[in-house]
């Protein structure tokens, strides 16, 4: 058991850089659906994703951040391609 430990810790630290390594991009939120747990954002190109700039719906590796946005607002975030679902990973608001 106190092999697995270290390997487990290991692990976690790498994927925690691996999505730290994903590019942001830019967007506009236009819709929260907080029942559903998905944003739709009008976005730049997704270079991680190989995705065009479109607006798209996407959704919430945590869900709780939903609340703090609402159409109109201008935000960057990562997303990636998570069992076959686009997710956005982190996401904040573009403060100029």
């Amino acid at each position: 058991m106190k092999v697995f430990a270290p390997l487990l810790a290991l692990l976690s630290v790498s994927a925690v850089l691996a999505q730290a390594a994903l590019p942001m991009t830019e967007a506009e939120v236009r819709k929260v659906d907080l029942d559903a747990k998905k944003i739709t954002l009008k976005h730049g190109e997704i270079k991680n994703l190989g995705m065009p700039p479109m607006s798209m719906v996407f959704q919430m590796k945590d869900p709780t951040q939903l609340d703090k946005f609402k159409a109109g607002d201008k935000v960057q975030f990562t997303a990636d391609n998570i069992n076959g679902a686009f997710t956005v990973i982190a996401i904040e608001p573009i403060t100029k």
